[in-house]
């Protein structure tokens, strides 16, 4: 069996869960997710141990891939209901700047104008089911920059959203300037260097 598979998947309290033709549902504090499992795996939700147990049918290349793989989502919507998840961006660049104006996400990232067919503030409109907070709305200097955190229960649509405010100004090795997420690191290059002729 899947190594990652064969993990029975734990309940914690507050949250519920029903198996119905092929569907799971999840409900929990943050909200309620449904996923319909495919057909080379069987669900099962044991009421008494407050855990979902993931089998598959048989032993094809297909049904041992969806085992771990479908232990593995169950698990992110138990997660996502309960705890829900999050991602930390940081937006580093003298005058950048991210604002919330009721369900839109306003960023200035450094384009000016309309040069090159940019214009000078993205506008993004917050999917349903997210929430954005903005911790720091300017960058101040190399040392602290704008900041936002995207908060979900679907850990999918979070991390989508996240991939496309980082993708408006993905950061340049440089001076380090654009958007990046919290954890992840910048390799930096050295610019080049003027020699004096003579």
């Amino acid at each position: 069996m899947s190594r990652i598979g064969k993990k029975p998947v734990p309940v914690p309290s507050g949250v519920s869960v029903k198996v119905r033709d092929r569907e799971i549902t999840v409900s929990g504090p943050k909200g309620s997710s449904r996923w319909v499992y495919p057909a080379t795996a069987e669900v099962a939700y044991d009421e008494a141990s407050r855990s979902v147990q993931i089998t598959r049918t048989d032993d094809s290349k297909r049904s041992r891939a969806n085992h771990g793989l479908t232990r593995a989502l169950i698990n992110n919507m138990v997660k996502g209901v309960s705890e829900g998840f999050s991602k930390r961006l940081l937006v580093y660049g003298t005058g950048y700047n991210c604002k919330l104006q009721g369900r839109t996400l306003c960023l200035n990232v450094g384009y000016s104008g309309r040069s090159q067919g940019r214009v000078s503030q993205f506008e993004l409109p917050v999917p349903d089911g997210l929430e954005v907070v903005v911790e720091r709305d300017a960058a101040r200097g190399d040392s602290e920059p704008a900041s936002m955190v995207i908060r979900g229960f679907e850990k999918q649509k979070v991390g989508q959203f996240a991939a496309e405010v980082r993708a408006l100004r993905r950061t340049e090795p440089y001076k380090g300037k654009g958007v990046r997420y919290e954890d992840e690191h910048v390799r930096r290059k050295q610019g080049k260097a003027l020699t004096s002729t003579g």
